[in-house]
């Protein structure tokens, strides 16, 4: 009896595991300190339900992304009360603090904290309250504990307030060195209240943008020439902000020392996609006298996410 028992109760957790998911992707500004990564990369496998199912490094960038996936658990009355991400995410910023100072960072991509942004997803049957309410346990716990101030976008702020309108009342957008972003220059006290945390900045650590909000995709085309200007010029034209593609946020970046890159998010991949947006490029560098390689997807998409956390929490739990 008690076996059978045993085994129903396995079965039922088994069930929850695979039903209601969350997806979390944490972009924290280093890709050049290896030991840095695998302080990180620990602490989220600390809890062998949260699991990661994608890291992309770029080391001119000088940034990480993580994507983690686990279930949510629900009360009689449908609220969300717990999921293993929650933890296995401030684990992962905990680390980040200790081993990586925001002062001694430099890279070519913008960047405002340690624990840059923090964006969850809803997966399978999951909704975007459920993601919603884990960006806010997550800001919470990580304004409180570590001193940060938080900022929340999308579904988490309570006037849904985009992630870009904050970054760019904060700076986010204005490299500090050239072309580079270079330690901590903005002001101590911030120009905007935080959700979470200090109004005061630690320059060590900086702040973080928490979120929650459907699928995005981001997409990244290289352009074959150093003038950072051209890409701009280009990044802003495929733009809705600057008149061209619905749905569409870009950035012009150097990315390495002989090419620059269109970093693009797309807010509506199903709507319009990497293959509209690689095409207009393509014709808006042309125009510019500019080659442009074929782009690449710094994630992977949302039903590979699924079944790769499937497969592997099935491979440990067997």
């Amino acid at each position: 009896m008690d076996s059978i028992s045993s085994q129903s109760s396995k079965d039922k957790k088994k069930t929850v595991m695979h039903s209601m998911l969350l997806c979390c992707k944490l972009y924290i500004s280093e890709a050049r300190n290896a030991e840095a990564l695998d302080s990180i990369e620990r602490a989220a496998k600390r809890d062998p339900e949260t699991v990661i199912v994608n890291k992309f490094e770029d080391r001119d960038y000088n940034r990480v992304c993580y994507t983690l996936v686990s279930y949510v658990v629900h009360d009689s009355t449908g609220c969300p009360i717990y999921s293993p991400l929650q933890q296995s995410v401030v684990a992962m910023a905990e680390a980040a603090y200790e081993a990586i100072n925001l002062e001694q960072h430099l890279g070519t991509h913008p960047r405002l904290g340690v624990m840059d942004d923090i964006l969850c997803h809803p997966l399978a049957r999951a909704s975007l309250d459920e993601a919603a309410w884990l960006a806010q346990k997550v800001a919470a716990e990580i304004g409180n504990r570590f001193q940060v101030p938080v900022y929340l976008y999308g579904a988490a702020n309570p006037t849904g307030k985009a992630l870009d309108t904050i970054r760019r009342e904060l700076g986010y957008f204005r490299p500090n060195n050239g072309h580079h972003w270079v330690g901590w220059t903005q002001p101590q006290v911030l120009p905007e209240k935080p959700n979470e945390g200090p109004e005061v900045v630690t320059s060590a650590r900086g702040i973080s943008m928490i979120g929650a909000r459907p699928w995005i995709a981001m997409y990244n085309i290289p352009v074959m020439s150093t003038d950072v200007s051209a890409a701009r010029r280009i990044a802003l034209m495929v733009s809705a902000r600057g008149g061209g593609l619905p749905t569409v946020q870009t950035l012009g970046l150097v990315h390495g020392e002989d090419s620059t890159e269109i970093a693009c998010m797309l807010l509506e991949p199903n709507q319009i996609g990497a293959d509209r947006v690689q095409n207009h490029v393509e014709k808006l560098a042309a125009q510019e006298g500019l080659d442009v390689e074929q782009g690449y997807f710094t994630d992977i998409p949302p039903q590979m996410i699924t079944e790769r956390y499937r497969k592997l929490i099935n491979a440990y739990s067997d």
